[in-house]
C-alpha cells in the first residue's frame, strides 16, 4: 500500500537547489523532498506521499491521523517496525 502519511519536519536542508527535510513519522525518520511545499518549516507537519511533501497539515489532524494509522497497522506496513 502507498498512502500519504503525515510527519513532523525536524530539519530543512538544501542540496543542488532541491529543498529537503528530515521528517519524523511517529518515531521513523525519513528524508523527504519539500519542492511542492518549499515554505514548510521546522516543527510543522506535512503530508508525504512517495517521498514528497504534498501539503502542510495542522498538528491536531496530523496526530489524529498518525494514531489512527498506527491502530490500523498502516505505519508498520509503510515503514516496517515502528518504534514507540
Amino acid at each position: 500500500m502507498c498512502l500519504a502519511v503525515p510527519g513532523r519536519v525536524l530539519r530543512v536542508t538544501e542540496a543542488d537547489g532541491i529543498t529537503m527535510a528530515e521528517v519524523d513519522f511517529g518515531g521513523v525518520r525519513k528524508s523527504v523532498c519539500l519542492q511542492y511545499v518549499p515554505d514548510a518549516a521546522v516543527g510543522e507537519y506535512v503530508v508525504v506521499h512517495v517521498g514528497f511533501a504534498i501539503q502542510r497539515l495542522d498538528e491536531r489532524s496530523a496526530r489524529e491521523t498518525l494514531e489512527t494509522f498506527e491502530r490500523m497497522g498502516v505505519l508498520k506496513e509503510e515503514f516496517g517496525e515502528v518504534p514507540r
